[in-house]
């Protein structure tokens, strides 16, 4: 039996520091799947709501740290980001963004046929299919930098009180 101490984690190699390449190729990807979601109506907070609750999923604690951030800068509201986990027991999220969150949701865990399916059919009700197209590749994209986040482990540090 294994346990995790303090000294396991000195260890971790910082992929995107050891493969710079690798996590440049990365970004610019982020960055064209950003424009391409602009392009397809998707406002920033959408995007957001999608990193985030993909890293939600996946328990990145330092994706969770950087998309709040970035979801509170494009204007979210507190409200909507506490309930984000519970986003279909609430009345607070439009129809364009509850498909575009069952698109991440299945995206996120793609050994669930039937969640696949209930996703895709919520989506073509409310989103074009470039929109669909852009959620899913901002999900995509989202778990990438969950990976690469979780396996370095990076830092989450206490922000500073302004």
């Amino acid at each position: 039996m294994s346990t995790h101490t303090d000294a396991d984690t000195s260890r971790r190699v910082f992929i995107d520091k050891q493969s710079p390449a690798a996590q440049q190729a990365l970004i610019r990807t982020s960055e064209q799947v950003r424009a391409v979601a602009a392009q397809a109506g998707l406002d920033r907070t959408l995007v957001e709501l999608v990193n985030l609750r993909v890293s939600q999923i996946n328990g990145c604690a330092y994706c969770l740290d950087v998309h709040t951030r970035a979801a509170t800068r494009a204007g979210e509201t507190t409200q909507r980001l506490g309930v984000l986990a519970a986003w279909r027991d609430t009345e607070v999220f439009t129809a364009r963004e509850r498909a575009a969150l069952a698109l991440a949701e299945a995206t996120t865990i793609p050994g669930d046929a039937g969640l696949q399916e209930t996703a895709c059919a919520q989506a073509r009700e409310a989103l074009t299919d470039d929109q669909i197209s852009a959620a899913i590749w901002v999900a995509v994209t989202i778990n990438a930098f969950n990976r690469v986040s979780i396996m370095s482990k990076h830092p989450v540090r206490a922000a500073r009180q302004a």
